[in-house]
């Protein structure tokens, strides 16, 4: 079978070889790779590496290589939403998966071991300022799977229908069209072990209003985090919401490799409650990640 051949115009490569926005080259994508929103933080996660192979940065994107206890490992920052995690999945595939002198895919795939480490809102009692959550199941409210083919074949329907049917937007165009997709297993039960929160969470295509914020301007429902603290499915709960996790997990199933996201919860918003000074903890999060990954 003829392999694809992905034109300039599809994956832009820059002149040293790089790949368009992340700027790193083939070579220096390990495969293990950390995912954080902020790239201060791509810093603090590398100086726990006992060596460092390259520092790249281009934009938001911002990417250190190095070694932890034996393991090679990649850890570059996305910036916010689930519109940056589709380019950075979409690059971090290529090179994987792309000879960038032939433009072809290679014969043999690579699978990619990912994780996000984030920050998020917590809806339910029992994930208060300072809770690690990992998520089992991740919905995307942001539109961004139903772009690709293939999309049901990764997806919950069942989960999908039945949230659209809690929420009351079955029918109603002008509400999102979620998509619900699993972590992958194995990842997902060794990074969060046995002193993580697990659930589902939803990846929203904003900060504010998609989340349920009101400042200036109402909110469509403004009874929707109520509806999304008392949805149930299959024993889990919707335990937090954030903005980039349902993009990781899905377009890494689309592309064989294997995700979850772990987030730490800032603010409640059931108590309404939020810490801004959480460096400590995250600090600490970061260190498990490195230990499980």
């Amino acid at each position: 079978m003829e392999k694809m051949y992905f034109a300039p115009s599809e994956l832009i490569i820059n002149e040293d070889g790089s790949v368009f926005h992340l700027h790193l080259q083939p070579h220096q994508l390990a495969g293990k790779v950390i995912l954080v929103g902020d790239p201060g933080r791509v810093a603090l996660v590398a100086s726990h590496f006992d060596t460092q192979e390259c520092e790249v940065e281009n934009r938001e994107f911002r990417s250190i290589t190095g070694t932890y206890h034996g393991k090679r490992i990649t850890v570059v920052s996305t910036g916010i939403g689930c519109d940056n995690i589709d380019i950075v999945l979409n690059e971090l595939d290529a090179l994987a998966n792309i000879d960038f002198e032939t433009r072809q895919e290679k014969a043999s795939p690579r699978s990619l071991e990912i994780v996000r480490i984030g920050t998020c809102g917590g809806l339910q009692p029992d994930t208060p300022v300072g809770t690690y959550v990992c998520s089992a199941y991740s919905v995307g409210f942001d539109g961004l799977l139903n772009f690709y083919q293939g999309r049901n074949a990764v997806c919950h329907l069942p989960m999908e229908q039945a949230l659209l049917a809690h929420l009351g937007w079955t029918g109603n165009l002008c509400c999102p069209a979620p998509y619900a997709v699993a972590a992958d297993e194995e990842l997902t039960r060794r990074v969060a072990a046995t002193d993580m929160v697990r659930g589902i969470t939803v990846a929203c295509g904003g900060f504010f209003g998609p989340q349920g914020r009101r400042l200036r301007i109402p909110l469509a429902d403004p009874h929707q985090n109520e509806k999304l603290e008392s949805f149930e499915y299959g024993g889990l709960r919707i335990t937090n919401l954030e903005m980039e996790s349902s993009a990781v997990a899905g377009l890494a199933r689309l592309m064989g490799h294997r995700a979850t996201t772990v987030c730490m919860v800032i603010a409640n918003r059931r108590a309404k409650n939020a810490d801004t000074d959480y460096h400590t903890p995250m600090k600490q999060l970061i260190t498990l990640i490195l230990d499980r990954i």
